[in-house]
């Protein structure tokens, strides 16, 4: 991959605190996400931006599995704590986020709904427990249209500290050309 030429920006919704890993509770002071989120800022380079709803999730994790099945049956778009300044200024726009119930979470839908992604590599990247992708990339390009949808990676949760070889070969196979 070569991205020298191209800005990118690195954009993730991640959950630290309890989370379900390998069939039990940990507790993970950096989410998933956010981890495989700085491997790539750190191959591709460009900037990161954390995509993070104002109320936060409860710290409980089946209350937080609850609350984001109610938010996807609602089609809820929770509105977030931060803009970034200048979207017009990427070319590359790699989109980290958690599977939760097939998709992404909502505020990753309010995010995408917030900007104009019209001729931008959108590259999506997402943590699992085993569920993989699911349906978000066909979700991303329904909500991008205008963008080019490149191929995402899927990391299981468990392995995403000793991802950087699977995610370093991955963003070498893209062409952001």
């Amino acid at each position: 991959m070569k991205v020298t030429d191209k800005k990118c920006l690195v954009a993730y919704f991640s959950r630290k605190g309890q989370n379900y890993v390998s069939g039990k509770m940990v507790d993970l002071k950096v989410g998933n996400t956010e981890v495989v989120a700085n491997m790539i800022q750190k191959i591709a380079g460009g900037n990161l931006f954390h995509i993070e709803s104002v109320t936060a999730y409860p710290k409980d994790y089946t209350e937080t599995t609850e609350v984001a099945k109610n938010e996807l049956r609602a089609k809820a778009r929770p509105k977030l704590a931060g803009r970034v300044e200048n979207m017009k200024a990427y070319d590359v726009i790699f989109l980290g986020y958690p599977n939760w119930w097939g998709t992404m979470p909502m505020p990753v839908y309010t995010f995408l709904e917030s900007y104009d992604f019209s001729g931008k590599k959108m590259v999506p990247f997402c943590t699992h427990e085993g569920s993989g992708m699911g349906h978000s990339e066909k979700d991303i390009a329904n909500v991008c249209p205008k963008a080019t949808i490149l191929e995402g990676i899927a990391i299981h949760g468990t392995s995403a500290s000793s991802a950087e070889s699977k995610v370093s070969s991955w963003m070498d196979r893209l062409t952001l050309t």
